[in-house]
């Protein structure tokens, strides 16, 4: 079934956003009709059928775009709605997908963006035979950002929240893993019941069995009473098993089981006992490599990685680090009971041009030591010296990066390692260049010297799953 002609509502209390967008549907052939209320598109769907998809602002006077979905998918389910915002997180990506969006578009958006998206909807609503599919989103805490990287770890954050499927969280030291699995956890069905953490790599590998599965009183020297352990305290919640790549080898074939089978044996202990837990686990290391290595078992990882997300380094959503900053002083100033400092633009220059080997827990402790040390309620770029780690040097040094890395994959065994850099080279690109435009593809393109659609090819075949 075609979608030539289908009818398509915009709903934004702002005239221009309103027009600008239905214009550019309606110049894509669909039939388009404009609301400056929810209210007004209500009343519409009492007197008129009901649209084939309608787009919806979030913020707007009386019903605000969220009540507008909620009401739409009490009477019609089938209707796709797309959500918009300017407010991109994890927190407001959330609202939409909880309420049955089908997506999420974030302002500023690309006209020729969201008349692509326009086409996609409808299309998969015609595949399916009108069957749209709600969806679900997390909330977060320091989880923030407009990066392209961000809003689509927002999205699939969105979708995983609801299915009890296990999660795969890869990613750097100090990214944010954990906030990842607690925003799963806190906007799934699980999340009135326990959520449990515990990090692999900081507990003694002769206590961590004792620690996850815990031990029968005398099981071992110094075991004067029952100890629960933590699969039983996630009993019914989640479980997060940070650092996963650390654990010891004879641990991980009792995981394994527990994965399987959902049941275990205290140490030391004869009752079976059994658990509904959803794990989520995550890791800073190639675990592939590891399993090449002997030092991870293959089934294991196989049993992990039902689903994989992502959390990109600092360095890779620059962008965001206004945002974030902003953020992590506005937390000190609360603990201090102070106003709240500011960056300065020459400091603020400077933090987008660091390489932030921490990533965001380096930018987190930044932010506090200025909150408490910095002289002035503006921090200035003197303010940061000697606060900085070692990573400037490497940023402005791509080349040096690219080599040493470079060098790492081929002691790997890395097979087709030019194609490798080449899409590697692309997707960094890609990312710096609609982080610079707001999404705009055309200014992106004009900006890269590439023609658009070059720059539509080249942005899909870096958005396509790759593990690792």
């Amino acid at each position: 079934m075609s979608d030539e002609g289908a009818s398509v509502w915009v709903v934004d209390d702002d005239r221009s956003v309103r027009f600008v967008l239905a214009t550019a549907l309606s110049d894509a052939g669909y039939q388009v009709s404009g609301f400056d209320s929810a209210q007004a598109a209500l009343d519409a769907l009492r007197s008129r059928p009901a649209p084939q998809l309608l787009f919806t602002d979030v913020r707007m006077p009386g019903d605000d775009g969220l009540q507008l979905l909620e009401k739409i998918k009490q009477a019609h389910p089938q209707l796709p709605v797309v959500v918009m915002s300017a407010y991109t997180d994890v927190a407001s990506t959330a609202g939409a997908f909880r309420g049955g969006a089908h997506e999420f578009l974030s302002k500023p958006f690309d006209l020729d963006e969201a008349v692509e998206l326009a086409a996609r909807v409808l299309g998969e609503r015609a595949e399916a035979g009108a069957e749209a599919a709600p969806e679900v989103e997390p909330a977060g805490d320091v989880l923030v950002g407009d990066s392209p990287a961000m809003r689509q770890l927002f999205r699939a954050i969105g979708r995983l929240a609801q299915a009890p499927l296990t999660v795969l969280i890869t990613g750097e030291t100090g990214t944010g893993k954990e906030l990842v699995a607690r925003a799963l956890h806190r906007e799934s069905p699980r999340a009135r019941q326990p959520f449990v953490a515990l990090n692999t790599a900081a507990i003694p590998a002769e206590l961590l069995e004792s620690e996850l599965f815990g031990h029968e009183a005398g099981a071992f020297t110094g075991a004067a009473r029952r100890h629960i352990g933590r699969f039983e305290q996630a009993h019914g919640g989640t479980l997060f098993l940070d650092e996963i790549g650390d654990m010891p080898a004879s641990l991980q074939t009792r995981l394994l089981r527990v994965l399987a089978e959902g049941e275990f044996f205290r140490v030391g202990g004869r009752e079976l006992i059994r658990v509904d837990v959803r794990v989520i686990a995550a890791t800073h290391q190639d675990l592939e490599t590891l399993v090449q290595e002997g030092r991870f078992r293959a089934d294991l990882l196989h049993r992990l990685d039902v689903v994989r997300l992502r959390l990109p380094p600092l360095r890779e959503r620059r962008g965001d680090v206004p945002a974030l900053a902003e953020r992590f002083l506005h937390e000190a100033a609360e603990k201090f009971v102070a106003p709240p400092k500011r960056f300065g633009k020459a400091a603020l220059e400077r933090l987008l041009q660091h390489g932030w080997p921490g990533n965001v827990r380096e930018l987190e402790n930044l932010c506090w030591r200025l909150a408490a040390l910095a002289p002035a309620d503006t921090i200035t770029s003197s303010d940061l010296d000697g606060m900085l780690q070692a990573g400037d040097q490497a940023s402005a040094d791509w080349d040096g990066v690219l080599k040493a890395w470079a060098r790492e994959q081929l002691a790997a065994g890395t097979a087709d390692l030019h194609a490798r850099a080449r899409e590697r080279f692309d997707h960094a690109l890609l990312e710096a260049a609609l982080e610079h435009t707001g999404g705009r593809r055309t200014e992106a393109a004009t900006r890269l010297g590439l023609g658009r659609n070059t720059v539509t090819r080249k942005l899909g075949a870096s958005r396509r799953p790759r593990r690792g």
